[in-house]
């Protein structure tokens, strides 16, 4: 294949990326939001009926757990749902803020303090779980239930527990809540929460009745409604999520759950809930702990519906006469932060508990990417050097690769007038021609596909980062320089309305808007990129030369919406390419008139053809 074969082959594969990667990863989701943000809108302010049983299978016997209770009537804010049960434990920590409803003891009220929805810090924070029948009910339950899946003299969603130990929940400070059913049976919880976002539930039962009684713990997350802020992502999961025995990763949509209606399975230890792109609520038993878990969808009569996921112990704790007994279960309800889900994973043995943060199939890729850049980012104090600075490592461990690469590129070059000599010779034999320029290349020693690794080695390093820039909550309004304020967002300056100067947003404009968001870095970006082309002289062949001058440009437009961090890294990885190639082509006698063939595109210079008159 000659230099110019690969070379149009590699620009139509590209373009046809570009092409079908900006319909599939922009406008297609774009769209997709779009669609169930009016569907959200629409329901927001409905009613939400009363969802149906979970059943669980437990030593034989059919296990029902209570309904997963929703208001008849629903509130118009979060605010307001609070402000109906206004029986509260306030919760206090140095990560969250919130309480526990006294009635139904139920953890369904959490705020992250140290996350806010905008870069601005004065904006709100997160509300992570919201009440039930709130516009995003979101809460964590645990209870009991019987044997002979009956709910009689157990605590239910509506029965109010008394606060009897502690005043507020902080960290090392846990409070205990009482709930007496007046015919023997005492119920007492004792709610723990860390420095970060664990809870652990202690419940106990006092039986003070004639007999042994027998009862299955339980646990569950429940979500009313969609998430506003569903990005819909085909590299990210959002959703139903959990290890369900053997480390076996579930992973459904909610779209997955609307069409199954209930997902079952036993494990042995395992977690389960829902995961959002930079928040979780899951739940999870004591390690080594049998037990049956389910996720379950509900509809409703308008919008998604009611989705749970819940495990309940598969082997009763009997209470003897005179006696009392218990089960720990544990919440984890907040940022997905990887220390800290890491070290949860070690110190309690949450089976595969890092598999809540998705990192994907090229994990081994992706991990060491984000291990690489917070250490950077220790040492630096900026995560936007930290990606310029594993740039430049990473040319350094494929400079070896890069310098054989270029070195035969150079040679490439030096062979030119020889190769178009011999096809013009054997312009009508294509056998012989290619017979030819083989022997060519071989007594040479020239490698005619390896002007291809620079850019096959930029391939997983610019997904990784991609995945780490989009799926990390490190990266999460984290700055540059100047207007840059958040990495994992795009550039918020735009050419189209002279970046500012001009008060009007041209992304709205119907159709077209999504390719009119184009800011500084990314047209920093698409001029490296033009540069490094400009490397080699103009091609001969105007086709391609047409497709290579058009590639910036796509490019360009194509990354107008991607995280600005991922442009800087190409921005700055063309640059170093461009001073990498020219270096090792001079060192290999290869002549590299950057600027002259700069000129020469620019129509400034004549071109070599243009000269002789051909």
């Amino acid at each position: 294949m000659s230099p110019e074969q690969r070379n149009m082959v590699i620009a139509v594969v590209l373009s046809l990326l570009v092409v079908f990667g900006w319909q599939y990863f922009i406008m297609g989701p774009q769209l997709e939001k779009a669609q169930q943000q009016a569907a959200q809108q629409q329901q927001a302010n409905s009613d939400i009926a009363q969802p149906q049983t979970d059943a669980a299978n437990a030593d034989g016997t059919n296990v029902v757990t209570p309904d997963a209770a929703s208001n008849t009537s629903t509130f118009d804010s979060r605010d307001a749902a609070i402000a109906a049960s206004p029986d509260r434990v306030k919760i206090e920590t140095s990560s969250i803020t919130g309480s526990i409803n006294l009635t139904g003891a139920r953890l369904d009220d959490v705020s992250l303090k140290k996350y806010h929805e905008e870069v601005d810090p004065t904006s709100p924070i997160i509300h992570l779980l919201q009440p039930d029948g709130s516009p995003d009910g979101f809460y964590v339950e645990t209870g009991w239930v019987r044997a002979d899946g009956t709910s009689e003299g157990l605590p239910d969603q509506n029965s109010h527990w008394t606060q009897v130990d502690g005043s507020t929940l902080t960290a090392g400070s846990p409070v205990t809540l009482e709930w007496d059913n007046g015919a023997g049976l005492v119920f007492k919880r004792t709610v723990s929460v860390d420095d970060d976002y664990l809870f652990s539930f202690s419940d106990n039962v006092e039986n003070n009745t004639g007999g042994d009684v027998a009862l299955f713990p339980y646990s569950r997350v429940v979500r009313q409604n969609l998430p506003h802020d569903l990005a819909n992502f085909f590299i990210l999961h959002e959703g139903p999520v959990g290890v369900m025995g053997g480390s076996n990763l579930v992973e459904k949509t909610y779209k997955d759950l609307d069409s199954e209606g209930t997902i079952q399975a036993d494990a042995t230890g395992g977690w389960l809930g829902f995961t959002d792109k930079y928040w979780a609520a899951v739940i999870m038993p004591e390690d080594g702990t049998n037990i049956t878990t389910r996720f379950v969808h509900t509809a409703t009569p308008t919008g998604p519906g009611i989705y749970r996921a819940n495990f309940i112990d598969q082997t009763p704790v009997t209470i003897p006469a005179g006696g009392s007994a218990g089960a720990i279960s544990y919440s984890f309800a907040g940022a997905k932060v990887e220390s800290i889900i890491d070290g949860y994973e070690k110190e309690y043995g949450f089976d595969s508990f890092e598999l809540m943060i998705d990192w994907g199939w090229f994990h081994f890729i992706t991990k060491p990417m984000f291990f690489t850049i917070r250490f950077l980012y220790s040492i630096l104090g900026n995560f936007g050097l930290a990606i310029l600075s594993v740039t430049l490592i990473v040319k350094a461990i494929f400079f070896p690769l890069a310098n054989r690469s270029y070195a035969s590129m150079a040679k490439m070059r030096k062979v030119q007038p020889e190769l178009k000599a011999l096809q013009e010779r054997y312009a009508d034999d294509r056998a012989e021609q290619q017979k030819q320029m083989m022997e060519l290349y071989s007594r040479e020693k020239i490698n005619p596909l390896s002007g291809c690794w620079p850019i096959l080695i930029q391939i997983p390093v610019f997904f990784s980062l991609y995945k780490v820039l989009f799926i990390t909550i490190e990266m999460r309004h984290a700055p540059f320089f100047g207007w840059i304020h958040d990495l994992a967002a795009k550039d918020p300056t735009n050419v189209f309305n002279l970046f500012g100067l001009i008060p009007f947003d041209p992304t709205v404009i119907p159709v077209i808007g999504g390719l009119l968001h184009l800011g500084f870095w990314p047209l920093i970006m698409g001029i490296t990129m033009w540069v490094q082309m400009r490397l080699n002289p103009q091609q001969t062949d105007p086709t391609q030369q047409m497709i290579f001058n058009l590639m910036p440009i796509f490019f360009t437009f194509m990354l107008g919406s991607f995280p600005a961090g991922l442009v800087i890294y190409w921005a700055w990885n063309n640059t170093l390419s461009v001073a990498q190639q020219w270096y090792i082509m001079r060192r290999n006698g290869a002549e590299v008139d950057l600027f002259g063939n700069i000129l020469t595109a620019l129509g400034l210079r004549k071109t070599a053809d243009q000269k002789s008159g051909k």
